[in-house]
Formats: structure tokens, C-alpha cells, sequence
């Protein structure tokens, strides 16, 4: 069995090529149970295990276990961590060991740029980063994939991050700066695309700061505890998601609003799968807010797996 480290990952994945293979996949299908998702309790905070099995129906079999340590932050170590196991669907035998942390924030990052293509206006331009951790830089590289990104902004808790994420990609090119509390609400206004990627419990973006055309991001909040943005953001948008399963499990945005009476199921008018195989059209015009909330799902993890595995294969 092969060892892939998050260096090999993330040199083999590729971000078009990545996209396209998690939209192919969405189109054409696999098996793709709910993740199981325990809470752990510590010392120092709750910690979460989750576990996210899928496979092909004649191919490939894979697992990820993920462990997202919020707390691990004060110790200077990354939130999220784990492993993907690759197996080939004939005889059930693994292929490879796969780190699971850049492989997760890849395939997160990417859903979000495949979802953009359906969702952002062809043309936008600006981009507002919520959050400064270690998948914010592959958000920005993946809606910059997707759409002609230029103009950046990032917000961050602690605003020296916020500075830092910003001259890194100020020297790759992008007009790019931080903005402090009291210009968020401005920096998103102007923002063409928001992509929000927090631990957050409370709503950071308000409804009321949305311009027409916007699109909203929703990558951070994964448990019904958590959010991202408050209850105008939907009353205000055209709502999609990853899968309807996450969504409706997991997906606090949602169902915090769900419960308050400002938005309900019926409200979700596609998944990626029916947008990758157009039996929804997206983006209705130009002057729609959009919104795309996704909690993970297993089969995008297959899919990038699949994806590292076969660059490995070509290269031998």
C-alpha cells in the first residue's frame, strides 16, 4: 500500500482538473452514506470524529476519518486533521494511504469553485474571504478557477492573519488587502463572491449587506450549531447545497432559519448533482443572490482520492 503525504496531494491536484472530476462525479453518481459524526469530549473542549465512507458501483471503495479539534488553534496546530483510505472494488484490497487534511480542504474548496460555475455571475471579479485558516487560501485559489477573481479582501478574527493571507497572494498578483470589523460590512457590499470558511456559532455576514448579484459561499459551519450567516441571507437568496442529506443533518444555516420560520426545505432549489446534470439551470440572472451551503460529502472525497491515486498511477 502506497503512503501519499499532503505535499504529493497537494502537487497532484491540480484545481481544474480536480473540479472537473468532483462535477463528473456528482453527475454520474456513487454510493454515498450519510458520515457518521461523534462528538468527543476533552479537557479543553468538545472535538469531533467523523468518518466518511463511499464507493463506486464497479470501482473504487474509500473511507476518511477526520478529526476537527477547534481548540487547536492556541497550540498553533491546524483545526482539521486526518486519513484516506483507497481500496479497489474488485477484491477490496487498499490501494493507499492518503493524507486526509489536504485532500479534505482540496475537495472542500473545489465543491465550492465547481458550485461557482453554476452559481456566480460569469464576471465576477471580487472576491471576500471570511475566515484566515488553512482553507481559505484553496478557496480563493478555487473561485479564482472558476471566475475571473482579481480584487480580494479578507477577514479574519485576529486581523494580523487576515494581513498576512493577504500580501501572500498580493504577490502572486491579486489586488489584495485585509479589512478590520468595520469595514466588513462594506468589503461585502462590493463583494461579487463571499466565501465563508469559520468555526463561527453567531452570524458573521447579514442579509442586509448582500448586493443583487452577489454569491454566498457558506463552506465553515458543518454542525446545527454553527453559522455562518444570519436569517435575511435566505429570505434574500436562491439557496443550493451540496448534497440534501448533509444539508438537512448538518447544515446550521439552514436549520437555525429552518426553526425561526425564515426559511424551510422547500427553499433549497438544487443540489450539485442536479446542477451538474443541468436539470437545474443556476443562476437565474444577473441580479439574484445566490447562496451555496455545503457541509462535506463522501463523494467528493472519493473523487479527489481517485484523482491522486490515478496522477500517482500515470506517473510511475
Amino acid at each position: 500500500m502506497r503512503v501519499i503525504s499532503a505535499e504529493q496531494v497537494a502537487r497532484l491536484l491540480a484545481w481544474q482538473p480536480l473540479i472537473d472530476r468532483i462535477g463528473n462525479t456528482f453527475r454520474e453518481g456513487c454510493v454515498s452514506p450519510p458520515r457518521h459524526h461523534h462528538t468527543v469530549q476533552r479537557a479543553d473542549g468538545e472535538a469531533t470524529l467523523l468518518l466518511m465512507p463511499a464507493w463506486e458501483h464497479a470501482g473504487y471503495i474509500g473511507v476518511k476519518i477526520v478529526n476537527v479539534f477547534p481548540q487547536n488553534a492556541a497550540a498553533g496546530l491546524p483545526a482539521i486533521s486526518g486519513l484516506y483510505l483507497l481500496s479497489e472494488g474488485r477484491h477490496g484490497q487498499p490501494l493507499a494511504c492518503i493524507d486526509g487534511s489536504e485532500l479534505t480542504r482540496r475537495r472542500t474548496a473545489a465543491a465550492s469553485g465547481l458550485a461557482a460555475r453554476f452559481l456566480a455571475r460569469e464576471d465576477a471579479a471580487s472576491l471576500l474571504l471570511v475566515g484566515t485558516g488553512r482553507l481559505a487560501p484553496m478557496l480563493l485559489e478555487a473561485h479564482a478557477t472558476v471566475r475571473p477573481i482579481r480584487r480580494v479582501r479578507v477577514w479574519g478574527r485576529q486581523l494580523d492573519k487576515a494581513k498576512a493571507l493577504a500580501e501572500r497572494y498580493r504577490d502572486q498578483g491579486f489586488d489584495c488587502s485585509a479589512v478590520g470589523d468595520a469595514q466588513l460590512p462594506a468589503a461585502a457590499s462590493a463583494a461579487d463572491v463571499i466565501s465563508c470558511a469559520t468555526l463561527s456559532k453567531q452570524p458573521i455576514i447579514r442579509g442586509e449587506w448582500l448586493s443583487p448579484g452577489t454569491h454566498l459561499d457558506l463552506v465553515g459551519a458543518f454542525r446545527p450549531d454553527m453559522r455562518e450567516s444570519d436569517d435575511e441571507c435566505l429570505r434574500r437568496a436562491d439557496v443550493f447545497v451540496d448534497t440534501y442529506a448533509g444539508a438537512m443533518g448538518e447544515a446550521g444555516d439552514l436549520l437555525q432559519a429552518m426553526e425561526t420560520g425564515a426559511f424551510s426545505r422547500e427553499g433549497i432549489l438544487a443540489d450539485l448533482a442536479e446542477l451538474a446534470r443541468s436539470e437545474h439551470a443556476g443562476r437565474q440572472n444577473d441580479a439574484r443572490i445566490t447562496v451555496f451551503k455545503s457541509v462535506g460529502a463522501s463523494l467528493e472525497d472519493l473523487a479527489a482520492a481517485i484523482q491522486v491515486w490515478q496522477q500517482v498511477e500515470d506517473n510511475r
